[in-house]
């Protein structure tokens, strides 16, 4: 079924077409318009020309927009996760997930339009500041070119165009290129719930067209992107003046401390580790387990993996199924045979069944082989042991990201050590670090990224500060 692209409250044809397929079925799903400069442009000019109009809607009016796509979604939550187990392979109860929270996002979004505001500012605290009155307002920031990934397609999206339109923004929506179908499904509910024209714009197409033009624009004030670390410092780089917003990548890391409580780890590490393939940037990578514990969770951790169901992402029974694309399994397979070359052993999994990567533990691994030092989204975890909680900090920090990492531990002066110690934007007490609630301040430092996703936080960076200061003398 040929796509169209949303410019301006209408659905245009493309000139070209790029067919999409199933990850798993590998059969041709849709075919997708490639956004030419012209149409890119329209885009942009159509968010830029209505900003008025959204910046003029009330608190309440951008917040019942949202109250109704929320309702909408929730009236088609079963569709909204087959076309994401669809497009993306992610299998249908982590679908059905994904629906639920973006359901909340939306939520979260619309409380947070009623909740925007500035502060009091007490002049007089100033030698020269009797008799002033001063105050703060938050203002629409304009136009916001949104740039997103294939991992989490409906709920990514939702962090990004539900704050823009609770701060009263327009959106350029360029989602990633093999996950267009929610975004397309998305506009054609904010359409039904009465969003107005030209405020959500969404374009498909080349990732280096597109994406460009967006960046680089005048007329777009700020660019926000989920992704990998080199196309985001691209992004940085060529953005200029415009704020910026970048979620990157990770290889998160645990740390189980002696005496941890098993029943409670393991299911957790086995969801951390393997849901939607591992294909999460807060997905457990690296786990540090006490040297007094490792030998009965490694076998533990394995038994619990080994029950783990693969196959087609449509079936409601399966948990694991296969990667983004067909190069994505390839790489990562070259990842765990060259662990293995390193002298990394495979404790479960290492092989590809029916094109879908088993879940894989490997143990061993020295901290600069790909699997451990790289961002891996696969389902490969790696688990080593250590003397003390302070060997996995250091060997948690021993990395160029730095999004979230977790600790289990039954001692509050270890946790709260770990809590200071560890260079993270995330700290996850007896959790996995792959633990995340759309309205926490979630973001990283180092390569992790630059800024806090979560409705609160990111509406602020969506706003611009204005200072009023009225004389009263």
């Amino acid at each position: 079924m040929k796509q169209k692209l949303f410019i301006n409250g209408e659905w245009l044809e493309g000139k070209e077409f790029a067919d999409l397929f199933s990850p798993y079925s590998e059969e041709k799903i849709a075919e997708i318009p490639q956004a030419t400069e012209a149409q890119v442009q329209a885009a942009i000019d159509a968010a830029y020309e209505n900003r008025g109009v959204m910046a003029n809607l009330t608190a309440y009016e951008r917040a019942e927009i949202l109250e109704k796509l929320l309702d909408l979604l929730t009236e088609n939550r079963l569709k909204a996760a087959e076309i994401i187990s669809l497009e993306s392979a992610k299998p249908l109860k982590f679908s059905l997930g994904e629906v639920d929270r973006t359901i909340e996002t939306y939520k979260f979004a619309a409380e947070e339009a009623k909740r925007l505001h500035g502060e009091m500012i007490p002049m007089d605290a100033a030698r020269t500041g009797a008799n002033r009155l001063a105050y703060t307002l938050r203002e629409p920031i304009g136009v916001v070119a949104a740039i997103t990934p294939f991992n989490f397609p409906l709920n990514l999206v939702a962090h990004k165009i539900g704050p823009a339109i609770a701060a009263g923004n327009t959106v350029v929506l360029k989602p990633a290129s093999q996950t267009p179908l929610s975004a397309i499904f998305i506009a054609e509910l904010l359409e039904q719930a009465g969003l107005p024209k030209g405020a959500l714009n969404l374009i498909t197409g080349s990732g280096r067209l597109v994406g460009d033009q967006l960046v680089t624009s005048d007329q777009v004030s700020m660019v926000t992107f989920t992704g990998s670390p080199e196309v985001g410092i691209g992004i940085r780089n060529k953005a200029g003046l415009k704020k910026v917003a970048l979620e990157l990548g990770s290889n998160a890391g645990l740390i189980i401390d002696d005496g941890a409580n098993f029943e409670k780890v393991i299911p957790k590490c086995v969801t951390g580790a393997f849901s939607n393939q591992g294909q999460v940037c807060i997905s457990v990578q690296r786990i540090y387990v006490h040297e007094n514990l490792f030998e009965s969770f490694k076998v533990k951790f394995k038994a619990a993996t080994e029950k783990l169901v693969l196959g087609d992402p449509m079936n409601e029974a399966t948990d694991v199924s296969t990667l983004i694309a067909k190069k994505e399994v390839e790489r990562a397979k070259e990842w765990i045979d060259e662990a293995v070359a390193g002298g990394g052993k495979v404790v479960v999994g290492g092989e590809v069944e029916n094109h879908i990567l088993q879940p894989t533990i490997l143990t061993d691994v020295a901290a600069d082989l790909k699997v451990s030092c790289q961002e891996v989204f696969a389902p490969i975890v790696i688990v080593n042991p250590i003397k003390s909680v302070d060997e996995g900090i250091a060997a948690i920090n021993d990395s160029k990201y730095g999004l979230q990492a977790g600790i289990f531990t039954n001692d509050i002066e270890t946790a709260m050590h770990a809590s200071r110690k560890l260079e993270v934007g995330g700290v996850m007490i007896n959790d996995i670090p792959t633990y995340r609630v759309d309205q926490m301040p979630y973001g990283g430092v180092k390569q992790s990224g630059n800024a806090r996703e979560g409705l609160k936080y990111t509406i602020e960076e969506m706003t611009e500060m204005k200072l009023v200061v009225w004389n009263q003398e």
